[in-house]
């Protein structure tokens, strides 16, 4: 199998197989969960080890998260649970089908700024916890006691100058830094069982190789690891154990060597299947690719772009510079780089979502206003914004397609039964029946919300549609799906342009150029052929090496 770029090769961690335990740390049997008449969860059994790490694997919406979920007690709302999950510590069995197990079992989510207080700083958001472990002390050492022990859970979580992330706001991390704080919370609260859901969504190579080396740590220390993962090179650099779910049913389990080896379900060997190559050079695009770009006049400038974030007592940083960055008509612009490198903030800049930065953004040849909120009605539909967090995007009480259908109401003026069919048409072929998304956000998985803020997002009929990182939460089955949708869109309507922010070099080789992001910077742009094959920066070099 050829390796995809946002995984991380598994030789470069060596993770030793652990010896498996006698009695499992936590187990789930037969268990069911069914909202709205539907069986989300269907029978589903499984045992997880201390010290070891037992992958779930699966297509979006196969029922990994509410597995995961079910070891805390949780579940959507109004579902009907049934089966057993126990949590054992100390000898004891705690948990239940709905109690959960408080502080036994930690959940580092795939989107972890969803569940830190953005008005608290990383300080309050630990030693909160810290203290009530050494409330028991005297007075005068307390302070001291939580705050070691804050320094060491960052530590543990491998978080680097913890002194100086402590006085930072959630959102002035990064989205490894904010996992890696829940991280630190769950390690704080003594956690037995971790639940690691997409932990290396919209990472680097890089990045993720230090996420493997981080969850083989909290193993090590004899920790369950439940890991909830598309990445298939993570689980083979990880797992023990693997459960391959499908439709909310348990298709194959087993020792992951044999299993991701010699899968012996057919969906488990679709699942496990190659991606395309990219094409060589000098060869054409691949079938569904945007057409010729480069030429003509650019639909969007960027002329000296520096963008800054507020870094708490110390002001302001800067944080991204981009002198000129072109986008023309009907051409995709894939923008790369690790972690923190900036894509993120080049991308909310150019959506007005970013207000606190110097120079120009222009849209044929007109400056476009740096907030959103100034933005009139066609400058907002020309300019669309797809989201990585696809939970936050959403109104947790109305239903997805009532959401989807008002963008072509609210920016073209299209009358609310035109724009339900239109948004019903384009959901179905994003693979979204009307029975789904009718549904309140919440009954969905994260890879079909990504697939319904797409849709919405398509629905203004945009002229230039800027990607963050949409693809990194799903399948490799439902991303070819969904790139290709997305560059046929292109290919047909000739006038749409894509932004498209990866970390994924697979992704990035359907472009027809490519801008590298290092630190803030812009180390190189180009053709995508040229810069895939023939990089002249070394920090590309360096990207297309752990890419092999």
């Amino acid at each position: 199998m050829r390796r995809e770029a946002t995984s991380v090769p598994h030789e470069a961690v060596a993770v030793p197989h652990r010896a498996a335990a006698v009695d499992p740390v936590a187990e789930v049997r037969d268990l069911r969960v069914e909202v709205d008449g539907r069986a989300i969860v269907d029978g589903v059994s499984l045992r997880v080890l201390p010290g070891t790490v037992t992958a779930l694997v699966g297509a979006s919406g196969s029922g990994k998260t509410t597995t995961g979920l079910a070891l805390l007690g949780e579940y959507p709302a109004g579902a009907r649970v049934t089966g057993d999950v126990q949590v054992r510590a100390d000898g004891h069995v705690t948990g239940g089908v709905r109690t959960g197990a408080a502080g036994l079992v930690g959940y580092v989510p795939q989107h972890p700024a969803s569940v830190l207080n953005p008005a608290r700083r990383v300080s309050a958001l630990l030693t909160d916890i810290a203290r009530a472990q050494v409330g028991h002390l005297p007075r005068g050492q307390r302070r001291a006691q939580a705050r070691a022990r804050v320094l060491r859970a960052l530590e543990e979580a491998q978080l680097a100058d913890g002194e100086a992330l402590l006085r930072r706001y959630p959102h002035q991390l990064s989205g490894g830094q904010q996992q890696r704080v829940v991280l630190a919370q769950a390690l704080l609260l003594g956690a037995r069982v971790v639940v690691a859901d997409e932990p290396t969504t919209g990472q680097d190579a890089l990045t993720g190789s230090r996420v493997v080396e981080r969850l083989a740590a909290v193993a090590g220390r004899g920790i369950a690891v439940v890991l909830l993962c598309h990445d298939l090179d993570v689980v083979r650099a990880l797992a023990d154990e693997v459960v391959v779910l499908r439709a909310g049913r348990v298709v194959e389990s087993g020792p992951a060597r044999r299993l991701l080896r010699s899968p012996r379900h057919a969906w488990t060997r679709e699942l496990l299947g190659d991606r395309p190559e990219p094409p060589p050079p000098g060869h054409p695009a691949p079938d569904g690719a945007a057409g010729a770009a480069g030429t003509g006049r650019p639909v969007l400038r960027v002329r000296g772009l520096t963008a800054r974030h507020r870094d708490g007592a110390r002001g302001t940083a800067v944080v991204l510079r981009a002198p000129a960055l072109d986008l023309y008509a009907g051409e995709c612009l894939a923008v790369v780089g690790r972690s923190g490198s900036g894509k993120t903030t080049l991308a909310r800049c150019l959506a007005g979502l970013h207000r606190d930065h110097d120079g120009t953004v222009l849209l044929d040849g007109t400056p476009l206003p740096d907030s959103v909120r100034d933005r009139g009605r066609a400058q907002l539909a020309a300019v669309q914004y797809v989201f990585q967090d696809a939970h936050a995007a959403f109104d947790e009480h109305r239903p997805v397609l009532h959401q989807v259908a008002r963008t072509a109401i609210r920016l073209r003026r299209t009358d609310p039964d035109t724009a339900t069919r239109e948004a019903l048409a384009l959901l179905a072929r994003l693979g979204l029946p009307e029975d789904l998304v009718r549904r309140r956000p919440g009954r969905l998985s994260g890879g079909e919300l990504q697939r319904a803020a797409l849709a919405r997002a398509l629905l203004a009929r945009p002229r230039v549609l800027v990607c963050d990182e949409i693809t990194s939460g799903l399948d490799a089955i439902t991303r070819r799906h969904i790139l290709g949708i997305l560059t046929a869109l292109v290919r047909d309507r000739g006038d749409l342009s894509l932004v498209l922010i990866t970390h994924d070099l697979e992704t990035a080789a359907l472009a027809q150029r490519i801008a590298v992001l290092d630190a803030g910077e812009i180390v190189e742009q180009g053709p995508a052929r040229r810069v895939l094959t023939s990089p002249s920066h070394p920090f590309t070099v360096s990207l297309m090496g752990r890419r092999n």
